[in-house]
């Protein structure tokens, strides 16, 4: 743990080298001791020093310095560290303006110089005074802070990469005490927000996911000219496929468009994955899986988004939003899906301001005490409703079917009858969502009677089910009427139209339309939708690989 500050300041070098002297042979094993002769220089570095997420105890000024007494550099300084502890040197005629201190800045203590011996009169007062400290001091947090607004949606986009990265961070809302004072000696302004603070003291504005990344350190470039296999998307299905070709020997490289873990990373609980008994949650699976992979060699790219794939003779060309290209002799699409859009009046205009898709993690913490609601009735719904019902006063469950019983696990439906604060609202509808500058009200239509009703709801989370991520493949990959990869025997089918396979051999079984591309997980057609499925599949695919590559 870092060492709180004593911070020294006096323009008399021989004073300052003294109590320096004195209190590094005192306290230097608890505390960090900081001295300068200026207290300008030191009201520069107190900026640093609070980005920093640093934490000064005590502050020992001199009152008599040229560039402003040490009253007012102690007024200067408590706008960044209120807590601290305040000192003022005085000489003996000072001592009716560190009395008039004690008013004007709370002063603690005034020092009369000399304190020789420092045992009877220096030591003492400052015991004191650091024990007075420690019973109300609470350690900072050391790490990343984000600091916004809390209904904003490019705020909600920040924490949800940094979280969905597995990067730990500090929420400050910037209209409470400690993000008031940041923005105060930040000089921010509105069009700032959000703003990331990093541990090294250094702060970005406005961030694009791009600029958050490289700052984390995640890798948005290539190293290599040319990889045995790339793999698009980094769900389980992905990070399965992985671990098994970077462990088996293939340059494997690893390419998800936002953060790792998919659908199943945003999980609360996962309770039904075999070999976890208790549990667990999305971002630990995805936690390990990651530390798997990169063990074994695999390059992770991200954030970078595939836009097209490009076939020419033996290689295939994965062309990336940026325009570079990456050179690769096999593909395996794992992209998963996307939560699929509430088309209704209103939905829009509060996303990220109260309207959420999945994120029940990221937001939590937001729910505490306050009513909300969850339209959808599987068991990434109920798993979001068990979680979010140790925060809010209310979860309620909308559903247009009468029960949970046709799309829910029968264990999370025992486990929400069993909770308290989470109700359920069979053949129900939200017509509309209202609000000023975030989400205030739902109407909420009984799909029977037609009857409606107005709610009030701080926050309104949708699993409406999913779409496949295949926008962006071309028409040589064959998917079906919904969007998902067609693979394997299932392409025959289209043989009876259109020769779409030009093989003498049979596809493989997660083989594509085009040879040496794959797919697995959630994105292929027929999968069965659940993380121990994709992991399977992600896993095999890799075999199927190894196979192709003997072929070329």
């Amino acid at each position: 743990m870092d060492q709180p500050i004593i911070f020294l300041i006096d323009d008399d070098q021989q004073v300052l080298r003294a109590i320096n002297r004195d209190l590094r042979a005192r306290y230097r094993q608890e505390y960090k001791i900081l001295s300068t002769a200026s207290a300008q220089e030191a009201l520069d570095s107190l900026l640093e020093l609070k980005n920093k997420g640093e934490v000064v105890a005590m502050f020992i000024s001199d009152q008599r310095m040229p560039q402003m007494d040490g009253v007012d550099f102690l007024c200067r300084a408590i706008n960044y560290f209120p807590d601290a502890k305040r000192v003022l040197l005085t000489a003996y005629s000072d001592t009716e303006a560190a009395i008039k201190a004690i008013n004007d800045v709370k002063l603690d203590y005034y020092l009369t110089k000399p304190w020789d011996p420092p045992e009877e009169k220096l030591y003492p007062v400052i015991d004191d005074l650091l024990d007075d400290w420690h019973g109300s001091y609470k350690p900072a947090f050391k790490g990343i802070k984000v600091l916004g607004y809390q209904f904003s949606p490019k705020s909600h986009e920040v924490k949800e990469f940094l979280s969905g990265n597995l990067v730990p961070y500090l929420w400050l809302d910037m209209n409470e005490e400690e993000g008031r004072r940041l923005c105060s000696v930040n000089h921010l302004v509105p069009k700032d927000f959000p703003v990331i603070f990093f541990e090294d003291g250094t702060i970005i504005k406005n961030p694009s996911i791009i600029d958050v990344a490289g700052k984390i350190g995640l890798n948005p470039r290539v190293k290599n000219d040319i990889y045995d296999v790339a793999i698009i998307g980094a769900g389980p299905a992905g990070l399965a496929a992985s671990v098994y070709g970077a462990s088996e020997g293939l340059k494997t490289l690893l390419i998800e468009r936002h953060s790792p873990g998919g659908q199943a990373g945003t999980s609360s609980r996962i309770e039904n994955y075999l070999g976890f008994p208790s549990g667990l949650s999305g971002a630990d699976l995805t936690r390990r899986a990651i530390t798997q992979a990169t063990r074994f060699g695999t390059e992770f790219l991200s954030p970078q988004t595939v836009k097209q794939i490009k076939i020419k003779e033996g290689y295939r060309t994965i062309v990336l939003n940026d325009g570079s290209e990456i050179n690769v002799k096999a593909i395996i699409i794992t992209t998963g899906v996307d939560y699929r859009k509430l088309e209704t009046q209103g939905i829009n205009d509060f996303t990220g301001a109260g309207i959420y898709y999945g994120a029940a993690n990221t937001e939590a913490a937001m729910c505490k005490d306050k009513s909300v609601y969850i339209v959808g009735g599987g068991n990434s719904a109920g798993q979001a409703a068990m979680y979010l019902s140790k925060f809010a006063k209310q979860v309620c469950i909308l559903v247009r079917k009468d029960d949970l019983s046709a799309t829910m696990s029968a264990y999370l439906i025992d486990q929400i009858n069993g909770v308290e604060n989470i109700c359920i609202k069979g053949k129900s509808e939200i017509i509309e969502a209202k609000g000023a500058s975030q989400l205030q009200q739902l109407i909420i239509r009984n799909i029977d009677s037609g009857e409606t009703e107005t709610v009030d709801a701080d926050a309104l989370y949708i699993f409406i089910g999913a779409k496949p991520y295949t926008e962006w493949l071309g028409s040589e990959i064959i998917k079906d009427g919904k969007g998902f990869i067609e693979t394997g025997r299932e392409l025959n089918r289209y043989n009876e139209f259109d020769k779409v396979w030009k093989r003498d051999r049979d596809p493989y079984l997660l083989e594509t339309s085009c040879p040496g591309i794959f797919a697995a997980g959630d994105v292929r057609a027929g999968a069965m939708n659940r993380v121990a499925s994709a992991v399977g599949e992600g896993s095999m695919a890799i075999s199927f690989v190894h196979k192709y590559l003997a072929e070329v």
